[in-house]
């Protein structure tokens, strides 16, 4: 028989272990597994980063933590969605992401630890450091896109 501060502390134990669960799949991100899914995947991903991007100099609170999680999950991942021999499709990239991969690498580590920063700035509250934390991730962009990007 089961008293109630077994049942308690079962539930408890389960509840713990919910929340390790969910704080480890907040970021499930899984690797391409083939060229084009890194193509997909890389648009969709510039994409969502575009339209964060847009409106992020204008959020607060919440909303600001929100968006520089997503900033941050989404640099973190960039040099993964790039694996050699992706361009296929539609596909902009330039071989010089791979013919100057560090220099790629330093760019995307760049917004990286500025969407980390901003993330804390946002948590924070501290709006100053927030803000130039959103121009330096944009300024990320636009550099890898004149080096690494085919114009249309």
């Amino acid at each position: 028989m089961m008293t109630m501060k077994k049942i308690t502390s079962l539930a408890l134990a389960g509840l713990m272990t919910v929340s390790v669960v969910a704080a480890f799949a907040q970021d499930a991100f899984v690797a391409p597994a083939t060229p084009e899914e890194a193509v997909e995947m890389r648009q969709a991903t510039m994409k969502e980063n575009g339209g964060t991007l847009r409106t992020a100099g204008e959020l607060s609170g919440e909303e600001a933590v929100a968006a520089m999680q997503t900033l941050l999950d989404n640099y973190t991942h960039i040099p993964e969605m790039f694996p050699e021999d992706s361009i296929v499709g539609d596909s902009k990239a330039l071989p010089a992401i791979w013919e100057s991969w560090e220099e790629f690498n330093a760019i995307v580590e760049t917004g990286r630890a500025a969407a980390e920063s901003g993330l804390a700035a946002a948590q924070a509250g501290d709006a100053a450091a927030y803000g130039e934390a959103v121009k330096t991730i944009g300024g990320t962009c636009g550099q890898c896109h004149q080096q690494f990007r085919a114009q249309s």
